[in-house]
């Protein structure tokens, strides 16, 4: 007989399968039976939760764009990758995610695509997204006004205060999952917040900033708008040195470092930027190519 967890993997809500098999539906009787039956989606389910319990962690993988993929936040974790982005939208209260208006959709909100699948990872596995794993990062691009998406977000965030890493009145609490705010960023409402679930993404105009590090956790910006060099021959020395002082300036500081606009395609020039990304200390390579990193990270990159 198939158990609650995996009812659960499946699509059910825990809270419906601990109120026991009497409430569901039929046709889930009918498949949990308790003849010896082994079914496709058992093999399925059996499967996936399998290959990702033994995920290697990847902390330097960000899923771009994550929610595009077919299982939005589920994909990104069968590869390994420690950071997801997801582009936010408030509509009616709700916090909906979608790459602009018109692919909205009001079952897509950022609690049912994010939240709740990483807060039963985190109960499943002591703690953590994985098994004694990194911590992982969920960065939320506003797309709509900042300080009206950035009250409903904490409001929405405040309930799942168990995973999250939190800020009460300066003091850090380090929890599995790291939230950090890009796009439309609400500074002065999010710095004024005594009780934070949320840091605030950085521009490299901001290295010098003297904010705290659990306030700026991170520094991003365009790799275009800063650099040349797209992957092909060698990188010019000049703009070795400066990248390499950029993340130099950012780590003294306690910050993250990640760039956009980065080649994607699959090509020499892709992995030879990335290599030079990982060999000044840069945090996160993003991409939407979740196969390319993994196997680059684990198998080109050593």
């Amino acid at each position: 007989m198939i158990n609650g967890r995996v009812l659960a993997s499946v699509g059910f809500p825990r809270r419906q399968v601990r109120m026991g098999l009497s409430l569901l539906p039929l046709s889930v009787l009918i498949f949990v039976s308790p003849m010896p039956v082994t079914t496709a989606l058992d093999a399925t389910v059996t499967a996936e939760i399998t290959t990702t319990a033994n995920t290697k962690p990847l902390r330097h993988a960000h899923a771009h764009n994550d929610y595009l993929h077919e299982r939005p936040l589920v994909d990104a974790l069968s590869h390994g990758f420690c950071s997801v982005e997801a582009d936010l939208f408030l509509v009616d209260g709700k916090l909906l995610v979608a790459h602009d208006r018109l692919q909205l959709k009001a079952e897509r909100t950022l609690e049912a695509l994010y939240l709740d699948p990483l807060l039963e990872r985190v109960q499943d596995n002591g703690g953590r997204v994985y098994p004694g794993g990194p911590d992982f990062v969920l960065l939320v691009d506003f797309k709509s006004a900042d300080e009206e998406t950035y009250i409903a977000l904490d409001r929405v965030l405040a309930g799942y205060e168990e995973m999250l890493t939190v800020v009460v009145q300066g003091v850090v609490e380090k929890k599995a999952v790291t939230v950090i705010v890009s796009g439309n960023r609400a500074w002065k409402r999010i710095s004024a917040d005594p009780t934070r679930y949320a840091g605030v993404d950085g521009r490299l105009s901001d290295l010098g900033s003297n904010r705290t590090s659990h306030l700026m956790p991170l520094v991003s910006d365009n790799w275009e708008q800063n650099f040349t060099w797209l992957g092909r021959g060698p990188m010019p020395e000049a703009e070795r040195t400066k990248l390499r002082r950029i993340v130099q300036e950012a780590h003294q500081k306690g910050r993250r470092v990640r760039f956009w606009s980065t080649p994607d395609r699959p090509s020499p020039a892709r992995e030879a930027l990335w290599s030079e990304l990982l060999a000044a200390g840069v945090d996160h390579i993003g991409t939407d190519d979740l196969d390319g990193l993994q196997r680059f990270l684990l198998y080109t990159h050593r």
